[in-house]
This record gives C-alpha cells, structure tokens and sequence, in this order.
C-alpha cells in the first residue's frame, strides 16, 4: 500500500464531487484563457512537443487553451484538459522550469486526450504510470538542453514530494540526485 499526500487526498476528493455534481470545469476564479499559441508563441514548432503530439501539433495547441489564474502554485491540467497556469509562477519563475513544466503539463494534455485517468488512486504521485511519462518527457528535454543532473534533481524536487518519493522518481528517470556525487 502507498502514501497518499493528504494535499492530493483533499484535491482528488474535490474533483470527485465536482463530478458528481457535473460540473464540467473548476470555476476561473477572475482568471483569463488565452489560446495557447497566442501566449506561448513558437511551441508547436518545438521537437519535445512535435514528439508528443506528432502531427497533430499545430492542430492540438491551436484550439488549447490557456488559463492564467491568480491562485498560487504552478501549472496543472484542468477538469476539461486545458493548462491553468498561475501568473505569479509564470511572472517569477525559473523559465527554464517553465519551460519543462509546458512539456510535461503538454504530455498531460495528451494523456487527457486519450482517455487516460491523470489521479489514479492506485498509485503514489512518484509511481503513478502519467506522472512518470510526463517527467520522462521533460527530463528528455532537459538533457537534450544540456542541463546536469544536479540541475535536473532541482526541477524535480517539488513541495509535495517526500524525500522518499523524490529519490524513488529520481531513479526511475535514471537521474543521479545522490548528494554526494554532486558536492
């Protein structure tokens, strides 16, 4: 049996009520949608993105939309498979984390597409089957950018992640985030 992060219990329950309720999306909150080429100028030209999408791409990121919120955090996916993003993140943040964020929010984006369940219950977040490929897609990216593990390890390293779950992902995505080998 897995942890379950008391923060993602409380969010799936939500989600769960917001369905039987029918709601069809979480309200924006004052938030603004854009459409997602308008805001992220030049992506669908992206080779990580072109691999997720293939030729599909220009379509799929033309009718994406894009919600930017003042509610703290980063960037997730919607009920409805839109890319919430908040603006303080996207103002602030690291951009190269940004950056991986879009890809792997973007194989989210996919996985909704297709059918797939992103909060499965039967899994920790670090073994959940979604998260793992939207980290392999970003971590792909970041290699191919040149970053170092160490850099890498930074990007993965999330609030919400044990030390645990963070090493248990950091392996399976064969980043070597053992301290010593980075002093």
């Amino acid at each position: 049996m897995t942890a379950i992060d008391p923060r993602e219990l409380i969010t799936r329950k939500i989600l769960q009520i917001i369905k039987i309720l029918g709601i069809g999306r979480i309200p924006p909150f004052g938030a603004s949608t854009y459409p997602f080429t308008d805001y992220f100028k030049g992506f669908e030209k992206v080779q990580a993105i072109r691999r997720i999408f293939s030729e599909k791409t220009e379509n799929i990121l033309r009718n994406l939309k894009v919600e930017l919120t003042w509610i703290p955090g980063y960037m997730w996916i919607n009920l409805d498979g839109h890319l919430v993003v908040s603006s303080r993140y996207l103002s602030n943040g690291d951009k190269v984390d940004i950056y991986l964020d879009v890809i792997h929010e973007l194989v989210h984006v996919k996985q909704f597409m297709e059918g797939r369940g992103l909060f499965d219950i039967h899994y920790d977040y670090s073994e959940r089957p979604t998260e793992i490929e939207a980290y392999r897609c970003a971590v792909q990216e970041a290699r191919r950018l040149g970053l170092s593990d160490q850099r890498i390890c930074s990007y993965l390293r999330t609030e919400w992640m044990s030390d645990r779950d963070f090493k248990r992902l950091a392996s399976t995505l064969n980043v070597n985030c053992d301290e010593q080998s980075q002093s």
